[in-house]
């Protein structure tokens, strides 16, 4: 097949995995890089000895980019990525998806009317350790699910980003950074939400960065920095979830499924290896399973990789808007059920992804 071409926007901290693991796929081919600082577009043409640096609206007019990788801060996915449809381009948004709903669905609307494709991270549902833990539900192996937990608690990125100070503003905080992964994992394990419930805080009005090269600077927090909530799938399976950045330590696991027949340990959704273990009713030990599939390692730039085989294909990729929309609409009902005292029934749904074969080709993926 002719790879792909990806225009990459935003050229952070991050996306030195994302360009190194779409040099691999047949589908992708990295042509173009732009930034609102240009020296980073150009260092990372240099590094990666693949595309070349341009300002934005030469990428937009560039006819080789058929998807915009968007690995911008999360205030501006939304309006960027509504600039990229607007010329022509099919895109992918690191997480979350957008900020507000009503933007997430003008992409949305917009995409439909040009015929062109959205995607969403975080992919890392498409990695070993998540899709071995789809086959093993599929499978039977602990029955029909009929709860889960998921708890992703630290005490802020202040201590190590570069940056942190996108973390702490409307569009960020521990729900829309952290959230992603455990929701997409969820909804990817057991299918969409039907209903949540959710108590939100703010613990601290500053925080102190003690991470350079702004050490010794204060960033004022603008958003919830604890979410718990709880969680009703439409496949009536019942969800525990914390996202925080108000603590320092805990020894709660990422996720855990439990169902009719036994319980699953699934690896830290932010990552796409394992390990996976598994305790069956009437056994007295865990066991760990072996990875079915592949990509174990940090395999950024898989979900954009699928979509630019669906691209080509016709097919339905993997880490499709509606389920990165669905994500969305959640993190946000989390918020709107502490600030309402009440349930929030979900507006929006999705299907459940589709899981990868067992007999692919390393980064090949049809």
């Amino acid at each position: 097949m002719k790879p792909v071409g990806i225009g990459i926007i935003g050229c952070g901290n991050i996306s030195d995995i994302y360009i190194e693991n779409l040099k691999k796929f047949e589908s992708t081919e990295v042509v173009a890089y732009s930034d609102l600082i240009m020296e980073r577009a150009t260092e990372k043409a240099t590094r990666h000895g693949v595309g070349k640096a341009c300002d934005i609206e030469q990428l937009f007019a560039n006819k080789d980019v058929e998807i915009i990788l968007n690995l911008t801060v999360p205030q501006v996915h939304g309006e960027l990525a509504i600039a990229a449809l607007n010329a022509g381009k099919s895109v992918y948004n690191e997480k979350p998806l957008a900020v507000k709903r009503d933007e997430a669905q003008e992409m949305i609307a917009l995409a439909e009317k040009k015929g062109l494709l959205i995607g969403g991270a975080p992919e890392t549902f498409l990695g070993a350790g998540l899709q071995t833990s789809r086959k093993v539900i599929d499978d039977g192996w602990i029955g029909r699910v009929i709860s889960a937990t998921c708890f992703m608690q630290i005490h802020g990125p202040e201590d190590w980003h570069p940056d942190p100070d996108f973390f702490y503003q409307p569009g960020a905080g521990p729900m829309f950074d952290m959230g992603p992964y455990c929701l997409t994992a969820l909804i990817a394990l057991n299918g969409p939400v039907r209903r949540v419930c959710g108590s939100t805080q703010r613990a601290f009005t500053e925080r102190l960065i003690t991470s350079k090269p702004k050490f010794g600077q204060t960033i004022k927090v603008n958003t919830e920095t604890h979410v718990a909530g709880i969680l009703d799938f439409e496949n009536g399976a019942v969800a525990t979830m914390i996202t925080t950045f108000d603590v320092w330590a805990h020894n709660l696991p990422n996720i855990e499924i439990h169902g009719t027949n036994g319980s699953m340990v699934v690896p830290d959704p932010n990552t796409f290896g394992g390990p996976i273990r598994i305790r069956r009713a009437g056994n007295n030990e865990w066991t760990d399973m072996p990875l079915s599939h592949g990509y174990a390692e940090n395999n950024r730039g898989l979900g954009v990789a699928d979509m630019a085989h669906a691209l080509r294909s016709g097919r339905r990729h993997r880490a499709h808007v509606e389920m990165a929309y669905h994500v969305l609409d959640i993190m946000h009902a989390f918020h709107d059920s502490s600030n309402t005292n009440r349930h929030i029934e979900i507006q929006s749904t999705c299907r459940q992804p589709e899981p990868f074969p067992l007999d692919m080709r390393p980064y090949v993926l049809d």
